[in-house]
């Protein structure tokens, strides 16, 4: 994905920091009620008779095979976890299962032992074309209905974007363990208070991904007591049980490293990201975070590892007009509530954004399809372009990146236009700042207002096409991506 470098290179010369918000400057009731009908624009998609249908098979036989695994593997315990049977809104995206089978792309289902004793399910993603060596990404869950499958639409847009993924669940969370082990068994549970397995099993997850076949998979010894359960992942790599090593270790290049996360875990990457010196850069979806864990995890034996840590790594925020649950809003929100994160870091020097989705709500970063769970129609797609962006120009350090994350296509999207109440295709919140302070050819860009105010954005960024991330996704496997399979429309 080469840019037209001149045309980029112009853009940045008009470039100026811009300090002015584009949100509105008094409270319509209207406007909101438009702006928050929004939230229901992505059930249409799932809402048919085809989805549907499908829906039902997939969850039955998600079901039946949880099913066969807890018969067979009866050490474990997961079935008392929300999303255990992988059934209705647990089921992520019907669309983006047979990934394999489909030629899409290649995909090993693993699991490891983490360093309370929990057993962790997860699968690790790649592309049979691509370099022989590839950067890596981790991605850690939000909490509660939050298991992978949410999440694997980004998991395959940065394989087919030539990455390495790890998608897993946290303890408590979808298939692994609700409990730790023996005299850990109560470290992590619950998972939704306790926090350590958003903090804790990121690095676990993280330590697995980097292990190789001379260099197996060891647990970290667990935090509440000081003990390792490195003989209970030995053991059940033996059995034939566990995995002793990431299975696409040979593809991965250890030395660029991101990490991505949606809530709990966007707090747990925002943490672990500038904390673990093998991560390059961090995406946060709702929310980047600060990097001080006081009151988001439980203590551990080792105090020393939870102080606070300086940003040193680009941090990149995605967010939505509405949080959780959504509710409109009654007054005009502060227009820089959603970047106190990012502005964070930009008064240390580092390169970060905020993206902030208009009529998106929490569950933009993940694909729950259930009408419970609103969002909006391009947030998954918005999620996965700005993601992708962002990693690739600051862990695969791709140039092409830069005309990506400074595109203009967002603020005139067809798609966004054809079901928007006012026929209004900007995709960037009208009332809250999404912003960008990076630096681009030994310029630092600082745009304040990407929806309306940011002269460096540009339609050049390199790319034909209606970016979809299910079509691009569901490519096959090899397919260039600088010109774009047919989007689906309203999908």
């Amino acid at each position: 994905m080469r840019p037209r470098l001149l045309l980029l290179a112009a853009a940045l010369v008009l470039a100026t920091p811009t300090l002015a918000s584009g949100s509105p400057k008094a409270f319509d009731p209207a406007y909101e009620a438009k702006n928050y009908s929004k939230t229901l624009e992505r059930q249409n998609s799932y809402l048919t008779p085809q989805y549907q249908a499908q829906l039902r098979q997939v969850g039955a036989a998600n079901r039946t095979h949880a099913l066969q695994l807890q018969a067979t593997d009866t050490e474990r315990e997961f079935v008392t976890d929300l999303c255990w049977s992988g059934e209705d809104g647990c089921a992520g995206d019907v669309r983006l299962y047979d990934w394999q089978t489909r030629g899409y792309g290649i995909v090993s289902p693993v699991l490891f032992t983490a360093r309370n004793g929990a057993t962790l399910s997860g699968h690790v993603w790649a592309t049979k074309a691509g370099p022989a060596k590839r950067p890596g990404i981790v991605i850690t869950n939000g909490s509660v209905q939050a298991p992978e499958q949410l999440y694997w639409f980004a998991a395959q847009a940065l394989a087919k974007a030539g990455y390495v993924v790890l998608t897993f669940d946290p303890q408590g969370q979808g298939q692994s363990d609700t409990f730790g082990d023996g005299v850990d068994r109560q470290e992590g549970f619950p998972a939704q208070s306790d926090g350590r397995p958003f903090f804790d099993g990121t690095v676990d997850a993280l330590d697995f991904f980097l292990s190789t076949a001379q260099r197996p998979y060891v647990p970290q010894k667990s935090c509440l007591t000081g003990t390792s359960h490195r003989d209970k992942q030995d053991r059940r790599v033996k059995a034939g049980l566990n995995t002793g090593a990431n299975p696409f270790a040979s593809l991965l290049d250890p030395t660029r490293i991101g990490l991505a996360g949606h809530s709990y875990g966007a707090a747990g990457v925002s943490y672990v990201g500038q904390a673990d010196p093998r991560v390059k850069a961090v995406v946060a979806w709702d929310n980047l975070a600060g990097t001080d864990p006081t009151g988001r995890e439980a203590g551990c034996v080792d105090a020393a590892a939870r102080k606070v840590v300086k940003i040193t790594k680009p941090g990149l925020g995605l967010s939505a007009d509405y949080y959780l649950p959504p509710t409109p809003n009654r007054a005009l929100p502060d227009p820089k509530a959603k970047s106190v994160s990012s502005l964070a870091y930009s008064t240390q020097g580092v390169d970060t954004g905020e993206i902030v989705i208009r009529g998106g709500t929490h569950y933009d970063f993940s694909f729950i399809p259930n009408p419970a769970f609103t969002s909006s129609l391009r947030g998954a797609d918005l999620t996965a372009w700005y993601t992708v962006a962002w990693f690739d120009k600051y862990v695969k350090g791709d140039r092409s990146a830069d005309a990506r994350l400074l595109t203009d296509r967002w603020r005139h999207d067809a798609t966004t236009a054809a079901i928007d109440p006012d026929r209004d295709g900007n995709v960037f919140s009208d009332y809250y700042d999404s912003r960008l302070d990076i630096r681009v050819g030994g310029r630092r860009i600082s745009c304040e207002d990407l929806r309306t105010r940011c002269r460096a954005l540009s339609p050049q960024d390199g790319v034909t096409g209606v970016y979809d991330v299910v079509a691009v996704a569901t490519a096959p496997d090899g397919r260039a991506t600088t010109r774009l399979p047919a989007g689906r429309g309203l999908r």
